[in-house]
């Protein structure tokens, strides 16, 4: 199974999204930037992360994107199904029943076996990421990583991020 490089960099982004403080947002050109990829090409990604409400989108020239929820409450696999969309990797055709011996439809009532094994382990693939908190990834990186690469995340962050303002309570 392969995965898109979309993946990848919505991981990255979220990843990065938690370590910058309180209410503060980044823009997507900053988060493309820190990973060399296209602005464009990111933003689709970004996007999607919105729409799965994993993302905030803040407006206007000091917005930006922020995580909608704490890290601790977002998994790879809603990551991967924001960006993958929710169908399995597998899709059974039911080629089976396409070769030159064409057969009635009774022949076939029972599940194809290759697509019950193939959706037994796609269960099994997500439940492993669904396990896998972006919390936990944050930790393993700022425990295990080279400093140097922490310290060049941690200043860009700092660097990038914007502050917001607090909410009006105005009565």
């Amino acid at each position: 199974m392969r995965l898109s490089e979309g993946v990848e960099a919505a991981i990255h982004c979220a990843a990065t999204l938690a370590g910058v403080d309180g209410g503060a947002t980044m823009p997507g050109s900053a988060l493309a930037e820190q990973f060399g990829v296209s602005p464009s090409y990111l933003l689709k990604h970004l996007n999607a992360l919105t729409a799965a409400r994993i993302l905030e989108s803040l407006p206007g020239p000091a917005g930006g994107y922020r995580l909608a929820r704490p890290a601790e409450r977002i998994s790879l696999l809603d990551i991967v199904l924001a960006v993958e969309g929710p169908q399995p990797a597998f899709r059974c055709g039911e080629i089976r029943q396409g070769g030159p011996v064409k057969l009635p439809a009774s022949a076939y009532a029972k599940p194809c076996g290759i697509n019950a094994a193939m959706l037994r382990a796609e269960r099994a693939y997500r439940a492993a990421l669904a396990a896998e908190k972006l919390s936990d990834i944050v930790s393993e990186y700022l425990t295990d990583a080279d400093p140097r690469s922490v310290a060049a995340s941690c200043a860009f962050i700092a660097q990038r991020q914007r502050p917001q303002k607090p909410p009006s309570t105005k009565r």
